[in-house]
């Protein structure tokens, strides 16, 4: 089961709203094919690690164990039953991480499997199945995307200037890895001042992998068109209080004024976005956390910085630091909320 889960990160990144899934096929302790789900909408990892298997070893998948990290899917999506292959296939023994959540499958496929006469374990690594897809258990048990605050900060705890120009807090090694998590996540947030202030483009482009939507909280419209937000290097989502519209790779979205942030959150879920990446700035950070509207906190502090006369940056409750790197004189500190079940 630690194989496929070290197969299943292969997945990250590229298999969104689809969670990441390792598959394993072992006969007599011997490995004889493996696989991964490596990009939405094609074959599972299941599939993928039957297929694997080499020619001379394929009179054995009838006597072999399957592991698989989260439940085989029983249903028809954009590829066909995982389950009614492993029944095609003769497999007579199954392992399973953690059962699947999504309603569609959430025990049905280890049922199926079950009827057929399969012999199935679960809860093989089951913290660790469950933790690697944190965002998609989120999405499905919460309705809400996965959602990960992000900001960097002076050595005085300032996020930039609130009377001069633009100050640059984070080194270009962190800069890096900012742009790493975004490929991880499927949307960025931030909000209209970020976006006057900095215009920014909210890609992945000083590293490899998509980008992803952008999603801009601009309540007014008062975002000028030739902000970078609306090239064509990604699909930009704006909410608002004015409008509706869908206009090539921009969609307005107008949302209640009441619960503004939580009907935001309940669109992005029709929308099948798992996660998001808040970016800023000050205020737009602070609504989710006043709401408790968080999951995990990534904050990159310059420790050789210090702001006069800067804006002060977000302060939470209720968390717990898991673990602190730093990257030449940038201290990275990953937090969660203290309530985190995975």
């Amino acid at each position: 089961m630690t194989r496929c889960l070290q197969l299943a990160r292969l997945g990250e990144g590229n298999v969104a709203p689809n969670p990441m899934v390792g598959s394993v096929l072992v006969y007599k302790d011997l490995i004889i094919g493996e696989g991964y789900h490596e990009r939405y909408g094609e074959g599972h990892a299941e599939v993928n690690c039957i297929s694997s298997v080499a020619g001379k070893n394929i009179p054995f998948i009838e006597k072999s164990t399957l592991y698989v990290s989260l439940e085989p899917c029983s249903h028809f999506g954009k590829t066909p039953p995982c389950t009614d292959l492993i029944i095609k296939c003769k497999i007579p023994k199954v392992v399973i991480g953690c059962k699947d959540v999504y309603r569609e499958v959430a025990g049905r496929g280890i049922e199926k499997l079950q009827i057929a006469g399969v012999e199935v374990s679960t809860g093989i690594l089951e913290s660790e199945s469950i933790r690697l897809n944190k965002r998609f258990f989120t999405f499905h048990e919460k309705f809400r995307p996965y959602i990960i605050l992000k900001w960097a900060q002076s050595a005085n705890l300032k996020i930039g200037s609130s009377t001069g120009p633009t100050i640059r807090v984070s080194n270009e090694y962190t800069s890096r890895l900012v742009h790493k998590w975004r490929s991880q996540e499927a949307g960025i947030l931030v909000g209209t001042n970020t976006v006057i202030r900095d215009n920014p483009h909210l890609t992945t482009r000083l590293w490899p992998g998509k980008n992803p939507v952008r999603i801009i909280v601009d309540k007014e419209l008062d975002l000028p068109p030739s902000a970078n937000v609306f090239n064509s290097d990604a699909k930009t989502i704006i909410y608002n209080l004015v409008k509706s519209s869908n206009e090539d790779q921009v969609t307005q979205i107008k949302i209640d004024p009441e619960d503004f942030l939580e009907g935001l959150l309940a669109s992005l879920f029709e929308l099948h976005v798992v996660s998001i990446m808040v970016e800023g700035g000050a205020k737009t950070l602070g609504s989710f956390i006043e709401r408790g509207l968080w999951d995990e906190a990534r904050v990159i502090t310059n420790e050789n910085l210090v702001i006069e006369n800067g804006i002060n940056a977000p302060e939470m409750k209720g968390f717990i630091l898991q673990n602190q790197e730093r990257y030449f004189g940038d201290r990275v500190s990953y937090y969660v909320r203290n309530h985190q079940e995975f």
